[in-house]
């Protein structure tokens, strides 16, 4: 079992890393979050230390060794309680962690599917799973600072998305709701949470 892995990042993928240990060199998958803090965690000579966690993956035909990395144990103790869930394995939920850890607890511990379903590979289903499965043993995790930047088109991919799934369940219908949306986001520019492009809707539609 590796429990850890240290040595020069010399590559990065799209989550993953590749590290150079001695004459061996190593592909690690790591979340959005781990990825975007690289640089910050590195040494002078380019050179990362990640806590890891090792599984076999088993298909038909083979099976390999993969390794996934942290920065902190609590980053992989949140992990570890994320694949609990039913339908979650650990590739899945690499690519499902696209944002703050911090922020995804916080949203397990509320309650908000909205939020969770943001989430690549996440759908209304599994996202009432995460929490039946999680709510309540956040702890600690609602604490992290893990910040993710995301791209500007990512973010309002993001409230689109939240903002539709709410103004669906209210009985608007999705072209009436994207056009609704489409005009709130070029007159407000600024919108940075999909609780503002609500908002801004209600207060158009008022005016109108």
């Amino acid at each position: 079992m590796i429990a850890a892995i240290a040595g020069k990042v010399t590559e990065k993928k799209e989550n993953a890393l590749v590290i150079a240990c001695g004459a061996l060199s190593y592909e690690v998958l790591v979340p959005l979050s781990v990825l975007q803090r690289v640089q910050e965690n590195q040494d002078s000579d380019g050179n990362v230390r990640l806590i890891t966690y090792h599984y076999l993956q088993v298909s038909p035909s083979s099976a390999s060794p993969v390794l996934v990395g942290f920065f902190n144990k609590l980053e992989r103790d949140f992990f570890l309680e994320f694949i609990k869930v039913s339908g979650i394995g650990p590739r899945a939920a690499v690519k499902a962690l696209n944002k703050s850890i911090g922020a995804i607890a916080q949203a397990i511990d509320r309650g908000d599917t909205a939020y969770l379903r943001s989430l690549p590979g996440i759908g209304l289903q599994r996202a009432k799973e995460i929490v039946a499965k999680l709510q309540g043993k956040m702890g600690g995790f609602t604490l992290m600072r893990d910040k993710v930047a995301e791209p500007v088109g990512a973010q309002k991919a993001g409230l689109k998305e939240e903002a539709m799934a709410i103004l669906l369940q209210l009985q608007y219908k999705r072209p009436e709701a994207e056009a609704m949306i489409e005009a709130a986001l070029k007159r407000a520019t600024e919108i940075q949470t999909s609780q503002e492009l609500l908002n801004e809707i209600y207060k158009q539609r008022t005016k109108a």
